[in-house]
Parts: C-alpha cells; structure tokens; sequence
C-alpha cells in the first residue's frame, strides 16, 4: 500500500526519517511531501535517497521559465494514488490550515484533494499543544475522521516538559494498521508466488508469449506482504516495481519459473501460481534469426511444463492456489482444474468479461475451494481481489489445522 508522509516544520522533522524506514520495513510503499518550513530542518535529499523517490516540496515546479501543467495539478496524482496521507510531524499551523480549509501550498491542497483516511501526529511546544485554538481545530478535524495519535509527554526542545513530543514509531504504525484496518494474519507463512507472463524463444529475435501484465499476482505478493508473509515471488518479464518487502527472483520462460520454484518451494508453507505460464514451446530455437522469405513457415511447438502440477505433486503440508483464465465453461473448468492439479483453491476469471482479464485494474473472479466452497466476487479492483484471495487462504489454512488437531 501506498502512504503519503507528509513533513512539516518542526524540530521533530527529523524524526520523520527513521519513520520512513520503518514503514518501509513494515511493507508500505512511502512518497513524501515537504512543507517549506520543514526544508529548513531536513533536507529533502534525505527523503529521496531513502524512498527513492521526488520529494515534493512546492505547488508548482520553481525551475521552469513557463507555465508547468503537470506541476499545477501534481497534487490531484497524489491524492488519487496514496492509500493514506500521514502528517507526521505536524505543527500547530498545519492542523488549523486543515481544519479551516486552507491551500496555500502542496501540502494542504493535497489534504482536500484525497479522499484516503487521514492520521496526523502532532509535535510543537506544550503550550501551543494546550492552546484552545489547537485544541478546537483538533476536534473539529477529528468529526471530520481524521485519526489523531497524540503526543508523548517529557522534556521538549524549547526546554519545556508536557505534551507535545512526537509520539512513538509504535504508536504511529499501530494508528495506520488500524486505520487502513490491515490484519497481520500471515505471519509466519512464507508465500511463493509466480506471476507475469513467459517468453518462449523462436530465434533471437522473436518470441511467444501472451497478454499478462502480471498486476494480479503483483497485488496479492504485495497484499500477503502486508499481511505479515515472507514474500518469495518469482516473476517473468513485467514493468512493475517490485512490492515492498517482497524477494523478486526475475526468469524469463517457463523452465526457468519450474527450476526457481523447486528451488525455493521446500522454504514454503502457501504456494500461490498466478503466472500466465505458456502452455507451449518451440520445439527448436534458431540460432540466428530466421529470414523473412516471403512463404509460409511452420513453427512446431511442444508442451511446456506444467508448473502448478508438478509443484502440487510435492504438495506435502503446503496449500495450493492456482489461477484459471477462461473464455468459456468457466466453473467447469475450474473445478475440473481443481481436481486434476491437486489444488486447494482455484482462481478464476472469464476473460471476457468488461473489467476482468488483462491490462486493467479490475478483475471479476470467483474462488473454487476444494472443501466445496464457491465464492463469487463482484468487479472489484485487483488489490481487492487479492485480499479475498488471502482471506480464503487463511480460511482453509485454519481448516487444515482444525482437523490437523483432531
């Protein structure tokens, strides 16, 4: 998931920094936005080299000579891609910007844009802390659903002790968890995942392989990370920025996705195959690349292996998801899916219809249990989809255990 951390100028800035590592350890993908007061404390370089990401530090680009369209509505990208914006130092002035709808720079504009929950940590002095103002526009933003995590008491900066000390990197993540209402039910479980497409030689040149863009098994290593998992995801060629706390082990074919999975399948307890692994092969790969002469040509193709049914054989104590894209039959397929590769849950979807399949966010899917359990999903968006997925996984993971212990 994605957090906006939002820094303002206080001497607790610096805090921030060691707040974004942990977020980051905590699997949450973090952009930051600076207000100016907060440049003078810390610099913005710090928070790019530790997000890797632009520091947004202002309302408009300062460098152009001209009138920058991208620069002018930055703060509408933002608030549509953050999950959660998290103000964390936040002054006094800050907060009553918030609570009177002021936008006057980067950061109280993207306040009003987003539409994602809100959590604000408070630093400043005692007694601005206590001051009625602060103490109103504090009520007033927590009717409108803003989460508060109050500060520590103890000696503050300015030589004073009270309130007004940054709360803890505890309490602040405990806050988020909270609000994103995240689960950490997946602790202990180390996950192996595949997902993407595969690509498949003809010569050097050219080869086979097939519309996956990967995004839906992206979704669930992401989500299974947050959810407390060890992540192994082994992926083919895609142009998605690996998810947060996620190991990515890259492969091209599907021999190399089969020779990783052994490799890394004894480490597992969940198995989830989301990859759109192709089903054939050239039977020979050219050397060169093969000369367009102006007639037919005839391609001869072999089986690839069958990832998911090789790994199932070995199943042992591990639960097995596949994935199942159909144009046609689909809960047939499916079940019938379910039984011939010994899986525990099958995923599947219609490929044709609107919002499900590849190349957009959504997907429509409807999960096949072997308890006998069918669990059809309306269109949601595959970060949704990917916790249900998880949810039935854990379901069936509790089952096994219950009858383990009978």
């Amino acid at each position: 998931m994605r957090i906006t951390l939002g820094v303002t100028g206080g001497v607790a800035a610096y805090k921030a920094a060691e707040l974004v590592r942990r977020l980051q350890q905590e699997g949450f993908s973090v952009e930051v936005v600076m207000t100016r007061a907060a440049c003078e404390f810390i610099a913005p370089l710090t928070f790019a080299a530790l997000t890797g990401k632009k520091v947004i530090t202002g309302l408009f680009a300062e460098s152009s000579g001209e009138a920058n369209l991208e620069s002018a509505i930055e703060h509408i990208a933002v608030a549509q891609r953050t999950d959660l914006l998290l103000i964390a130092p936040a002054t006094a002035d800050i907060m009553a910007k918030f609570s009177r709808g002021i936008s006057d720079d980067f950061l109280s504009t993207l306040y009003l844009a987003t539409t994602a929950p809100v959590v604000v940590a408070p630093a400043m002095n005692v007694n601005m802390w206590n001051h009625p103002a602060t103490q109103e526009n504090l009520e007033l933003l927590r009717s409108r659903g803003v989460h508060v995590v109050n500060p520590n008491e103890g000696y503050l900066a300015c030589g004073m002790t009270g309130a007004g000390r940054l709360a803890g990197q505890d309490a602040i993540v405990l806050a988020v968890r909270e609000v994103l209402q995240l689960r950490r039910d997946l602790e202990g479980q180390t996950v192996l995942l595949t997902a993407g497409p595969t690509q498949e030689d003809v010569d050097p040149v050219r080869f086979l392989t097939n519309r996956s863009s990967g995004r839906m098994g992206y979704a669930v290593a992401e989500a299974a990370a947050h959810r407390g998992a060890k992540v192994i995801l082994v992926s083919g060629p895609t142009a998605l920025d690996t998810p947060a706390g996620v190991t990515r082990v890259n492969v091209r074919t599907a021999s190399q996705m089969l020779r990783s999975v052994e490799e890394n399948f004894s480490a597992a307890t969940i198995a989830i195959f989301a990859a759109a692994v192709a089903d054939y092969r050239p039977a020979e790969t050219a050397s060169q690349k093969i000369k367009k002469t102006g007639g037919d040509i005839t391609l001869r193709l072999e089986p690839n292996p069958d990832i998911l049914a090789t790994a199932a054989r070995k199943k042992g104590h591990r639960l097995i998801v596949g994935f199942a894209a159909e144009t046609d039959k689909v809960a047939e397929n499916a079940r019938k899916k379910l039984t011939d590769k010994n899986a525990d849950l099958i995923v599947a979807n219609d490929l044709t219809a609107e919002g499900a399949g590849f190349d957009v966010d959504t997907n429509i899917v409807t999960l096949f249990a072997r308890d006998g359990r069918d669990l059809a999903l309306p269109k949601l968006t595959k970060r949704e989809v990917a916790h249900r997925i998880l949810d039935e996984v854990v379901r069936l993971t509790a089952s096994v255990k219950h009858q383990s212990a009978d």
